[in-house]
């Protein structure tokens, strides 16, 4: 029997897959308000966006799919063989851990990876639940997504192979070291309007260049000295953890520069509804067996912005002055 969806689509697919993309569709046209509403070069900030998603996120994403990694199902929209939604949600984490950062004392080069900790704790909900999210479709079964490896000859974490996590640790790390060179050379040009044209695509293509380079598999599993699936990506995932939240910890202990705004609302919004969006998802599937880790991941990253909030209105009361 045909329901709704198989009169929407061509090729149909479930229904909460679909209200899953157009939650991050949302999220992503919410974001980029604020992108056109809060930047001084909005145009530059929007093609940031643009090259991370298209040039450098989609590109690694359907190479992993082509080298027989994953595969995903269908989406509602789909940038080759990968749903949209996944580099969105990726540039959204990019954006809003940007203007977190801005607001904190914290030096430059602490910025990648406090971003790629802030992929992880994201991703953490997200990929738990999207491989148990399994639908069969017009003769046709499939996870939201589908990992190809065996989780019984690799290390995993609840049938998802450990170096995945890290894994978002280096795409973020990547793309925002990269990116924030090309903001540096931006600045030093005086703004000219084709430095800013021209850095955000420079700076994806030297970020998908890392990303599919030998530092990788040094950094995911100390590749060409072990090998992928073993027990050293534990002590590289317990790394890729302890290191920004030792930042964090050490160097940032909620001193901010100035108070949270209207401007800042996308920092605090778009985690928490993705992470509420896993909770209700996984609730509603029945998928008890991950509760834990998405519950774990959803009060880590809500309490760090909680504190970051309640810290911020204590320390700028109304009516202070901001130095400078």
């Amino acid at each position: 029997m045909k329901n709704v969806l198989d009169y929407l689509f061509v090729e149909p697919f479930p229904l909460p897959w679909l209200v899953q993309d157009i939650i991050a569709l949302g999220l992503f046209l919410f974001v980029l308000a604020f992108v056109i509403r809060r930047e001084k070069h909005p145009v530059v900030v929007l093609l940031e966006l643009f090259a991370f998603i298209f040039l450098y996120a989609s590109v690694y994403e359907n190479a992993a799919i082509v080298m027989g990694l994953y595969s995903y199902g269908r989406s509602l929209v789909m940038i080759g063989f990968v749903p949209a939604a996944v580099p969105i949600i990726e540039a959204c984490v990019l954006i809003t851990g940007f203007w977190f950062l801005e607001k904190t004392t914290l030096p430059a080069w602490t910025k990648p990876p406090i971003i790629g900790l802030l992929g992880m704790l994201q991703d953490f909900s997200l990929d738990p639940l999207a491989i148990r999210q399994v639908f069969t479709t017009a003769g046709v079964t499939s996870g939201r997504w589908n990992w190809l490896i065996n989780p019984s000859t690799n290390v995993n974490i609840l049938n998802i192979p450990v170096f995945n996590f890290p894994g978002w640790m280096l795409i973020m790390l990547y793309g925002s070291a990269c990116l924030l060179v090309g903001r540096w050379w931006y600045r030093k040009s005086g703004y000219k309007p084709g430095v800013g044209y021209v850095y955000p695509f420079l700076s994806m293509i030297a970020a998908l260049l890392l990303m599919i380079s030998p530092i990788s598999s040094l950094l995911l599993w100390l590749g060409p000295v072990f090998q992928k699936g073993g027990s050293i990506e534990w002590i590289l995932l317990a790394f890729h953890l302890a290191l920004p939240a030792g930042l964090l910890i050490f160097l940032w202990r909620g001193r901010t520069t100035g108070p949270w705004t209207v401007h800042d609302l996308p920092v605090f919004v778009f985690p928490t509804v993705l992470h509420l969006s896993d909770i209700l998802f996984t609730l509603i599937g029945g998928y008890t067996e991950i509760l834990w880790i998405v519950l774990l991941a959803s009060a880590v990253q809500t309490g760090l912005l909680a504190f970051a909030f309640f810290k911020n209105r204590r320390d700028w009361p109304a009516g202070k002055t901001i130095p400078g």
